[in-house]
């Protein structure tokens, strides 16, 4: 059976309806968590190469920020909980309560059973861009991060330089493990100043030239003591490819913030979620 039924257009017609409605959602005190960022003052500072990757880490109450400080470039961000490394950023739950890209306001959610913020973001100077007319924006949760696996699919070859790599790499320096331990702990990620959404016809991931420049950035909030890790992508501002040696690429800056003595009273780090975990048996 082939062909469009005759109901198609009224089937198509059907209004949407939003997965998860996050009313109920617990809200980060955000006038209370700027007002600490303005205050904050620089504690430590990681500059990350171009087409490489460095770990970085946070304390739970304190801010770190990503800024371009030479051109154009965007980076990959993972985040892990410092405590566990096993509870670390979960992008898809991410997107399916904040939307495909984020800015500020939205929270990082960490992986099952936590289920709990990991970081909130406070300032993002991007933030006039919203949807541009091919429905790109900017701080995606949908692209998974260029790696050498999908790589050898498309083009062939053994390319180590892809953000998946970059993150194994850096992971594995900084905690001491095995290239395979680290690679294990590497996930989906917040892609940090990249302006990407779907094409309208086909529904294919696309990228465009990032409107990134020099002074940039992007901060957040520290809601538990955590272990970050930013690459700064082969594609360098992905207006033409990723993971190859071609585009210019630029560094990345993190830099680490503490809070001023009791700007945040009042604030506690998010426990473990409240589900029970006896998944009805």
């Amino acid at each position: 059976m082939s062909g469009a039924p005759k109901d198609a257009e009224a089937r198509r017609a059907v209004e949407p309806v939003i997965c998860y409605p996050v009313e109920s959602l617990p809200q980060p005190d955000l006038p209370l968590y700027q007002s600490a960022w303005a205050g904050a003052r620089k504690v430590s500072e990681v500059l990350v190469p171009p087409r490489d990757a460095r770990c970085f880490e946070v304390p739970a109450g304190h801010f770190f920020a990503i800024t371009s400080v030479e051109g154009p470039q965007v980076g990959d961000l993972n985040i892990w909980h410092r405590g566990d490394l096993t509870e670390r950023f979960y992008s898809g739950k991410t997107r399916a309560l904040h939307g495909t890209h984020l800015s500020t306001g939205d929270r990082m959610w960490s992986s099952f059973p936590g289920m709990r913020p990991l970081a909130t973001i406070v300032e993002d100077s991007l933030d006039w861009y919203g949807i541009d007319a091919f429905g790109g924006s900017v701080h995606d949760v949908i692209g998974t991060r260029c790696d050498p696996y999908t790589h050898n699919l498309l083009k062939g070859g053994q390319y180590h330089h892809c953000c998946h790599s970059n993150l194994t790499r850096a992971l594995a320096a900084h905690e001491g493990l095995s290239l395979a331990a680290a690679e294990a702990l590497v996930h989906d990620v917040l892609n940090v100043f990249m302006c990407t959404g779907f094409t309208r016809d086909t529904g294919q991931y696309f990228m465009k030239a990032s409107p990134v420049r020099p002074g940039d950035r992007l901060a957040f909030f520290a809601e538990l003591d955590l272990l970050g890790g930013l690459s700064a992508c082969p594609g360098g501002d992905c207006s033409s490819e990723h993971s190859s040696d071609v585009a210019p690429c630029h560094p990345l800056l993190v830099e680490v913030f503490a809070p001023a003595e009791g700007a945040l009273e009042g604030w506690a780090p998010p426990g473990m979620n409240h589900y029970d975990r006896d998944h009805g048996a």
